[in-house]
Formats: C-alpha cells, structure tokens, sequence
C-alpha cells in the first residue's frame, strides 16, 4: 500500500501510517493539498489525514475534503507524544530556543513556560527535528516524535511535554475508489456532507429525520462555501453503517433538504471510541 502524508520523514502522520499499515509505503508531501492530488489523481495512492485533536481540536483540512471529495477508508485514533529532541551533546538546560508546529508548541505550552524556551514556529515537527540535527548548535532544540529522533539522530532530553497526557489525534485514510465495509454486528461510522436549500428553519427541518428515527451524529460542523458568507456546507458524522434502515430513512429526509449532498465513506469505528 502506497501512503501520502503531510510533511518529511518522522512525521506524525508517517508514524501512524507505518504503525497501522507495517510495511506501507510512504510518500512525502510538502502541503496537505498535495497529498489530496496524489490520492485523487493515482488510484493506488490512499492519503491519511490528521483531522482533528483532542487538545487543540480541528487541523484545518474540511475545505479539502469538500474540494476532493476522496473517499474515507478508515479512522485512527494515534498518541501524540511530544518529546524535546536536541543535538547527541545537548542537555536539556542547553535549550533556549525550540522548533516546531505551531500545533505541537501550544500542545506543549506548559513545559515551554516552566523551562524558559522560546517558541520558534516552523511548517511541521519533523522538520524542525531535521532542523536542529542540521543546526550544530546545542541551544536549538525541537518538539517532536521519537521516529524523528531515530531518524535525525537526536536525543529525546524530555519524554512526554504534552500538557494533556491523552493528547491524541484522529487521523483519517482516504482514497479515490469508494470502499464500504460488509454491514455486520460491529460499529461503523457513516460520513458525509450536504448544503441545505436556502429557506427559514432548513437545518432544522433536515435534522429532525434523524431524531425521529433515533440516530446518534457524532459530528456537525459549518463551513462557508468558497467565496461566500450566506452559503454553508455541512460535514456530518453518525453512529451505524448506511445499509442500516434507520439511517436510510434519515439521510433519505435530509435529502428533501438539501441542494448538495454526498457520502463520504462508510468505515469501521476505531476501537479508541470505546474507551
């Protein structure tokens, strides 16, 4: 299996992907745009996205799954532990400045707070690893993962600087052909966005099929269409599989309401769901 992912080796994203799928392999990629192109543009080329995070909450990437519509293949929810990296002859009262993305240093912000640091932000973790392990200089450090420490031969000075000790991330796989898994006795999550039809009380009325018929959405988010401040897409998640009756009938309801609707993937609920 071929896998695109935002950022150079040592990522987070490279290290769920290779956690998930030993053996994958992975392809670099400088923006999350680009790694929607590959997936979209070669059928054996899944991308796997960071969608949200405990902590700090959504990526920023909704406006991309609108525009190429790729279809989710599965959710995985992955730690994030940070760790303070610097140079094999660093120690950790070396470090004044620290390199990272702008989501790992607010994740981290109490251990940056305590130790004096001072915050430089950079395009993504691994790189600022990259960075360091480039710089010579033992007053440099990065936030980042242990894959990145292997791989820039760095020493992990502090394990675990995350302010929250469950800070984890939901990454989302996604590809070009559409797969749906067999409706079985296990738990699915069912994916999709719509853009109501413009008349009083829209979403109101789109929702209430799913109250009648007793399903669960996990998730409602608003987002304004492209060059527009009166239109808006929605990006809905609910509890089941899509061949379940009672989700037929509530999505066939919220159709009444919409103007745009699509499916974005049927896939099995991760197991971090349960605890």
């Amino acid at each position: 299996m071929k896998i695109a992912y935002q950022g150079i080796a040592g990522s987070y994203s490279e290290s769920c992907a290779k956690e998930n799928y030993p053996g994958c392999e992975t392809i670099s990629c400088k923006t999350f745009d680009e790694c929607f192109v590959r997936a979209n543009e070669d059928n054996s080329v899944r991308t796997i996205i960071p969608e949200s995070n405990k902590t700090t909450g959504n990526i920023g990437v909704e406006y991309l799954i609108f525009k190429y519509r790729l279809n989710i293949c599965a959710e995985h929810f992955y730690p994030i532990n940070h760790h303070l990296l610097g140079l094999p002859s660093a120690k950790l009262n070396d470090i004044k400045d620290v390199y990272s993305h702008a989501q790992a240093l607010s994740q981290s912000s109490n251990f940056i707070k305590k130790n004096n640091l001072t915050e430089n932000v950079r395009a993504d973790t691994a790189g600022s690893a990259k960075y360091v392990s480039e710089s010579n200089d033992i007053s440099k450090g990065a936030i980042s993962s242990k894959l990145s420490a292997d791989i820039y031969k760095l020493n992990i000075l502090k394990s675990n600087i995350q302010d929250e000790a469950g800070n984890v991330t939901r990454f989302l796989l996604m590809s070009k052909d559409v797969y749906q898994p067999e409706y079985d006795n296990k738990k699915y999550i069912t994916s999709f966005l719509f853009k109501l039809k413009s008349k009083p009380a829209a979403l109101y009325s789109a929702l209430s099929g799913f109250a009648i018929n007793g399903v669960n959405l996990t998730k409602l988010q608003s987002f304004p269409e492209k060059n527009s401040f009166s239109s808006y897409f929605f990006l809905c998640e609910l509890d089941g599989h899509i061949e379940e009756k009672k989700i037929q009938n509530s999505l066939e309801e919220l159709g009444l309401h919409c103007e745009d609707m699509h499916v974005l993937g049927v896939f099995k609920a991760d197991n971090f769901r349960e605890k």
